[in-house]
Order: C-alpha cells, then sequence, then structure tokens
C-alpha cells in the first residue's frame, strides 16, 4: 500500500496541457547531495573505512538500499544493511537538524506552481522520516501529497513512483513534468511516460528526446513547463 502526506486538497487533472510536476527532492529542490555523503562518510568511518570520492558519484540520487549495498561491497564491512540504513538516516536526521539549504530557484518555483494551481506532488526514493524532516525546510503546504522511496514497493530507477504520483492526481503520465537532478530519477521518470527536465547535480546528464537538461530550477517557470507538455502534440492521452 502507498501511503503519504497530503497537505492540500487535490484536484484532478484535466485537458491535454500540463496535468501535473512531479518533483523529485534530494539534489533537485533541497541541497542535500554533499550532506548525505557526509552523513555516510562518517558512519562507516566510525566502522574504520574511508570512503574514496570516486564512490561519491555512484551512490548519490540512488536507492538508499543500493547505495550502501554498494558502500558495503568496496569498503567488506561486516555491518548489516539494516544497521547502515538505520545509522546513515539518524546521522543524516542529525546534520539537517537545523535546516537543510534549497536549490537556487526552488522556492519561487514552488511559489508560481502554487499560485498557477499546478498540482504537485514531491517524489523521492528519500524514507518518509526523512521527508517529513525536509518538509519544515519546503513547506509541506507546496505540495498536494509526498512518496517517499519507503513507501512503495519498486523505487527509482523503476517507473513506480512517478506511475504512482500520476495515478493519484489524477493525471497522464506523458502530460506530467518531472523534475530530477540524477540519472536514476531520470530513468524513473522517462520510463513512467513523462516528459523530464533535468537539473543535474554531480553527474553530467545529456539531452534526449523527451528530455530538456537545464543548469539551475532558476531556468525553469510554469511558462516552459507547459511548453514541454505542448510539444508532446503526438502523444495520445486518451
Amino acid at each position: 500500500m502507498t501511503s503519504s502526506t497530503p497537505v492540500v486538497a487535490t484536484r484532478p487533472a484535466h485537458g491535454h496541457g500540463l496535468q501535473a510536476v512531479l518533483l523529485d527532492m534530494d539534489g533537485t529542490l533541497v541541497d542535500t547531495e554533499g550532506i548525505w555523503w557526509a552523513a555516510e562518510t562518517e558512519v562507516f568511518a566510525d566502522l574504520g573505512h574511508v570512503l574514496d570520492e570516486v564512490h561519491k558519484a555512484v551512490v548519490v540520487g540512488g536507492p538508499m538500499a543500493r547505495s550502501v549495498g554498494h558502500l558495503m561491497e568496496v569498503t567488506g564491512t561486516t555491518a548489516t544493511l539494516a544497521e547502515l540504513m538505520v545509522a546513515i538516516d539518524t546521522r543524516f536526521e542529525r546534520l539537517i537538524a537545523r535546516g537543510a539549504p534549497l536549490m537556487p530557484g526552488a522556492r519561487r518555483l514552488l511559489t508560481e506552481l502554487g499560485a498557477h494551481g499546478v498540482p504537485t506532488a514531491l517524489v523521492s526514493a528519500s524514507h518518509r522520516r526523512t521527508i517529513d524532516v525536509m518538509l519544515r525546510s519546503l513547506g509541506a503546504e507546496n505540495f498536494a501529497f509526498t512518496l517517499a522511496g519507503d513507501e512503495i514497493a519498486r523505487t527509482k530507477p523503476h517507473p513506480d513512483p512517478y506511475l504512482a504520483a500520476a495515478a493519484r492526481l489524477g493525471a497522464h503520465p506523458a502530460a506530467c513534468v518531472v523534475v530530477e537532478d540524477t540519472l536514476t530519477g531520470v530513468a524513473s521518470a522517462e520510463a513512467a511516460g513523462c516528459q523530464v527536465v533535468a537539473v543535474p547535480s554531480l553527474v553530467p546528464i545529456a539531452p534526449a528526446p523527451g528530455r530538456s537538461v537545464v543548469r539551475s530550477l532558476d531556468q525553469v517557470d510554469v511558462p516552459f513547463l507547459q511548453s514541454l507538455v505542448r510539444r508532446s502534440v503526438n502523444v495520445d492521452l486518451h
């Protein structure tokens, strides 16, 4: 069963224009990728392992179980996956307890989406407890609901999170625009059939059909998002 935190009334999407915007959290709206890496390096250091920076690009943006599994493999630690995930989550929450910085343009974009009445959801691979902490900085009122990685059987890069979010909003995936910062998130959104705006964080992302790449959220506004769906004129939304 997929649960979420409802914070504003969700109204059904309609028409063939932009029906919803689905936003990733870490590295897209909130500048947390470096904080996650700090939490991981600190936890593994406590166990006597020094993480090489080369692994940062591998683990950032992926599901936590996959990321931690990779670090377990390269370090040979005897700690279990469950133990490490709890320890990293706890360390991360301690680091962001005083608030997490938003990415440039994030606050303005959320405000603009709300002003235009665009149904908006937060779709993250992070766990529910982490998202709830982040909402103190992001503002829960900016989202119709939020979907966490531990509330769905298969998270990113599978299409399930974005398919579930679109369905909850009554929107056709092809009429949704997803904003992501990693290849993992982009793969999930594209597998779901959504239009994608990529704002690369650590790893470059190339433009592709149905995918626009921008330098920051400062380049993203409602008219731009609407144009991405209008451009897809050959998609049958019925």
